[in-house]
């Protein structure tokens, strides 16, 4: 019964997804909605991005220290710091915030149209409500989520230039300098792709708890809850497969 039931829910989710698809391609574009939403997603992120960017750094960077310091091996904090930020911290960490803050509004949000009916009222009204609330939703996670990882990325180095700095007086140029020497292209563009579809894997799970949602204000309390929860499990799992991955592309 249970197998049955997540059969069944797998396969909704992948007809949810089909449909993005097709929806995706085909006029017309809400291109105001979809800035309207990126808007939503990226700026009004910013503050909590950049602080937890910047305690991140912080607290790496204390944490690391001691370990370099006893191989007499500080000089490489700058390198180790960017290549965890770059790798790993930034994508995760990011992807994990507008999970719990994107996704949940944008759960609640549908839930809360799907439950009184506005959607419903969209479709008499000759509008698309899939290409307006969920296509435009899904964009915009998947594109600003990437340059969210970016900026938290620079903001986790400038934490970490403030600790060094404090402690060894490094510079500023030298503490970057050595930073992006240690990184490569591959590693910026492989976070990218996480981003990417962690932001992807975020809209559509969270449209789609919104949009069948059900059983009045406690479908949309649930949907809400559920898009985060599913969300971050599918950022852990897609983070393990894409790590495999690059980690075959990346020369031995």
């Amino acid at each position: 019964m249970i197998y049955t039931v997540l059969l069944t829910d797998i396969m909704h989710v992948c007809r949810f997804i089909a449909r993005f698809f097709s929806e995706v391609f085909r006029p017309p574009y809400e291109f105001r909605e979809i800035a309207k939403q990126c808007y939503n997603i990226g700026y009004r992120s910013l503050t909590l991005v950049s602080l937890t960017g910047f305690i991140t750094g912080i607290v790496f960077t204390k944490q690391s220290r001691p370990s370099l310091a006893a191989f007499g091996a500080t000089s490489w904090l700058p390198g180790l710091i960017s290549i965890a930020l770059v790798r790993a911290l930034a994508p995760l960490i990011t992807s994990l915030i507008v999970a719990g803050k994107v996704g949940s509004n944008i759960g609640a949000e549908l839930g809360s149209m799907k439950v009184t009916e506005q959607i419903e009222a969209m479709e008499v009204s000759a509008t698309n409500p899939f290409k307006f609330l969920v296509v435009s939703r899904v964009l915009a996670t998947t594109f600003m989520n990437p340059m969210l990882m970016l900026y938290m990325a620079f903001i986790g180095l400038v934490g970490a230039y403030v600790n060094v700095h404090m402690s060894e007086d490094t510079s500023f140029v030298a503490f970057f300098q050595h930073g992006f020497t240690s990184i490569s292209f591959l590693d910026v563009f492989a976070s990218v792709i996480k981003s990417m579809v962690y932001g992807f894997s975020i809209g559509i799970i969270g449209c789609y708890q919104g949009f069948n949602a059900e059983k009045g204000t406690q479908g949309v309390g649930k949907a809400a809850n559920q898009a985060v929860v599913i969300s971050m499990f599918l950022i852990f799992i897609e983070e393990m497969i894409i790590v495999q991955i690059v980690n075959q592309l990346r020369p031995s």
